[in-house]
């Protein structure tokens, strides 16, 4: 169980409606709402993996030592957002190196893993996992092997692999295979967009018939019905970002009873899986 801890207005689809100067003046909601999703965890007994920006750690520094305190991972989710697609490097290692630095001076623990903002690592980029090695992570969750308009590398493994020499392990968010094709199984818009039971009727498979754990990750603002609406966007986005926003915490409530989850570090690194 995973969770992109960024604000409502953080999102990839609003980078050209909301600009980054500007997020400091804007009405923040993720504190509040990752609070609400450490009590729902706790209810349910559910520990996960928080992908926190440096942006939102540094800002709610006691936020992410909640969070570590009742027994979550907390990971990277780099800095403010930006898609490695459009990082050079130079730029990607400090970005990368400088969120870690953050999150371990506040929780005081190693961080091991880094997901990239928008599933942004992909054939073009795999440079990007040679410099995650570098710098000291130990798993990435960066590649999604679908086809899809803003990201997606369709021809990468569905399950954990080791995608560079040496020990980073890529742990891709779950797929699920039909005619030799890979649908998102996973969570975010495709979880609130259908069905719930299409999404249990599909973890299942990948845990019983394919005897695979099922990664799922969603974002504090999805369970956010409240947020702030932003206008003048176009009909895709409003339907990608808005769409069953008042379902999302009772079917997220369903999943953590419906199925056993926890850490990904706990899950993929502990023993690590054969190469």
């Amino acid at each position: 169980m995973t969770v992109d801890v960024e604000d409502y207005f953080q999102v990839s689809a609003f980078e050209e409606h909301i600009s980054r100067g500007s997020w400091d003046d804007l009405p923040c909601r993720v504190e509040q709402n990752v609070d609400r999703i450490l009590e729902i965890f706790s209810d349910q007994g559910v520990k996960a993996t928080f992908f926190y920006l440096g942006w939102v750690a540094r800002r709610y520094p006691e936020l992410v030592r909640r969070t570590r305190d009742e027994g979550h991972e907390i990971a990277s989710h780099g800095w403010s957002h930006i898609r490695a697609t459009e990082q050079t490097q130079e730029a990607f290692r400090q970005d990368v190196s400088r969120t870690k630095a953050l999150l371990e001076d506040v929780t005081g623990d190693p961080v091991q893993g880094y997901r990239a903002a928008s599933y942004s690592i992909g054939r073009n980029n795999l440079w990007a996992l040679d410099v995650l090695q570098e710098t000291g992570y130990r798993y990435s969750s960066s590649i999604y092997p679908i086809r899809h308009d803003l990201y997606g590398m369709p021809e990468a493994p569905r399950f954990a692999f080791y995608p560079v020499e040496g020990d980073l392990l890529e742990v891709p968010v779950t797929t699920l295979e039909l005619a030799g094709q890979k649908f998102p199984c996973g969570g975010g818009g495709y979880f609130r967009l259908f069905p719930y039971h299409l999404s249990r009727w599909a973890i299942q498979r990948i845990n019983q018939a394919e005897g695979q754990p099922a990664v799922f990750y969603f974002h504090p603002w999805e369970i956010d019905p409240d947020q702030p609406r932003q206008q003048n966007i176009g009909l895709k986005t409003r339907v990608r970002h808005y769409l069953n926003l008042k379902r999302t915490e009772s079917r997220l409530k369903l999943l953590l009873k419906d199925f056993h989850w926890d850490r990904m570090d706990r899950v993929f690194l502990e023993p690590a899986p054969s190469p």
